[in-house]
């Protein structure tokens, strides 16, 4: 129709209305449209219409141009959200596979769409070096339905060659680290990997067991591939020996570690596979903000419009579109639910730093509903990321809050006994107070054994 008027009304040529037409199809506010405005209403006006009419019509054709686009792209639209939610509905473990294995992609990472598809019934079983391919994939789960076992595509730093080394050697399994090295092939800082992933847990052994077993092993194949001892030998014959040498290390007597706290573990599993099937970070914080009066994203469907709320949960997406004059979307997760928040510019202008950079957020604001979509209107923010921290310190465990562990007694160098040394920062178990106060999450003057990794959450943010 537009198309129509430009060469009717306003004497465009088939050319120059074809231009007025790509300029509508940007989908942005880019001012394109605009160069046309004065061709085609003066253009209407020598052919007899009114001028308030002619700048009628082109203020319609300037406003689709920015915010509508083809009926073709319109119906291709239509039918992908139709089939999409039709699979999603009927086959979700199969749609959750599917997005996964089509990662880096759209608008939510993998531990979103885990948590989505969990929620909707599916059984989701973590990598394992016995059952996974490269590609997440199904398996029957014991109940006539399907289970999605996540594919070693999920650890970071997994390369496709190496899983699919794995896969094909498997036969009815490896028995040990030692064996999938002996018939796959792979190298330890592949097996290093696998283990960060905790990926070894059909053969029965924890993420510091494997390590165990993996050091010794990558220990044994350095000393003798290296040594110097028979520097003519043939590279065949040494590499059968090393192959011999890691049997034996990995027969040693078994060493019986202690089991890593549960918060340590999440952390370990966000920073191998960016999510954990283990447990949900802010659950192991719920008692902390339960204790600030925060409620969880849930909760939201039972609270009346209008009502002010506290909120605490991980940031997963930031938002800030071309037309929305400034206004800044956020959406928070918890262990039961997300949320959505919306900050005004001058909220934004008031905690930028913490819009911008924090991880774990709090939130003050009033919920706000329509129909069935509930936001949650931003009145404070308060930066909690250095709670994260508290889960690999010996704060948090699984049923809540305990004291810290003691740490062991460090190695005297004799280099040392002369000096006089300084003495060690104390810093406080919980937070001061002031919420701009952030702990840092790895102290000064410690040492490397106490030096434990953050939470690895990265939200996905669009502008």
């Amino acid at each position: 129709q537009a198309m129509k008027i430009a060469i009717v009304a306003a004497g465009f040529t088939p050319s120059e209305a074809d231009q007025l037409r790509r300029a509508m199809a940007t989908f942005k506010k880019t001012g394109q449209i605009g160069r046309f405005r004065d061709k085609m209403i003066e253009g209407m006006v020598e052919r007899n219409y009114e001028r308030d009419f002619a700048e009628r019509c082109f203020r319609q054709i300037e406003g689709f141009g920015n915010y509508g686009f083809p009926e073709s792209h319109a119906a291709s639209f239509a039918l992908l959200v139709y089939v999409s939610s039709w699979f999603k509905c009927r086959y979700p473990a199969v749609f959750a596979a599917a997005l996964l294995n089509s990662q880096p992609m759209g608008f939510y990472a993998p531990a979103q769409i885990v948590r989505d598809a969990r929620e909707h019934g599916v059984t989701v079983l973590p990598p394992d070096v016995n059952h996974s391919a490269w590609d997440c994939d199904l398996e029957p789960d014991g109940s006539g339905r399907f289970a999605l076992r996540l594919g070693l595509r999920q650890i970071k730093g997994m390369r496709a060659e190496d899983a699919e080394m794995v896969a094909a050697c498997r036969g009815q399994g490896y028995r040990d680290p030692g064996d999938l090295w002996r018939r796959a092939g792979i190298t330890p800082p592949v097996l290093e990997m696998l283990a960060r992933g905790d990926a070894f847990a059909s053969m029965g052994l924890a993420r510091r067991e494997v390590f165990w077993a993996v050091r010794g092993l990558a220990r044994a194949v350095t000393g003798l591939v290296r040594s110097d001892r028979d520097p003519g030998g043939l590279p065949l014959f040494l590499a059968a020996e090393a192959r011999e040498q890691a049997h034996i290390t990995l027969q040693e007597a078994a060493v019986h570690l202690p089991a890593a706290p549960l918060g340590e573990q999440v952390v370990e599993d966000y920073a191998a596979l960016h999510l954990s099937l283990k447990a949900h970070p802010v659950g192991l914080l719920r008692p902390s903000l339960k204790g600030d009066g925060c409620i969880r994203c849930e909760d939201l469907d039972r609270t009346r419009d209008g009502k002010r709320v506290r909120l605490g949960g991980l940031v997963l997406v930031r938002q800030r579109p071309g037309t929305a004059k400034g206004i800044i979307f956020i959406t928070l997760e918890d262990e039961t639910s997300v949320a959505n928040l919306i900050v005004w510019p001058d909220r934004f202008e008031q905690f930028r730093r913490i819009v911008l950079g924090a991880k774990f957020l709090g939130v003050t604001g009033l919920v706000q509903r329509e129909g069935r979509v509930i936001h949650v209107v931003v009145e404070k923010l308060e930066d909690l990321t250095y709670r994260l921290g508290w889960l690999t310190d010996g704060t948090v465990d699984g049923a809540g809050f305990n004291g810290a562990i003691a740490n062991a007694d460090e190695v005297s160098r004799p280099q040392d006994d002369y000096r006089e040394k300084p003495p060690r920062p104390k810093l406080p178990l919980h937070p001061a107070p002031n919420p701009e106060q952030i702990r840092p999450s790895k102290p000064l003057h410690t040492h490397p054994r106490n030096m434990k990794p953050d939470l690895k959450v990265v939200s996905r943010d669009f502008h």
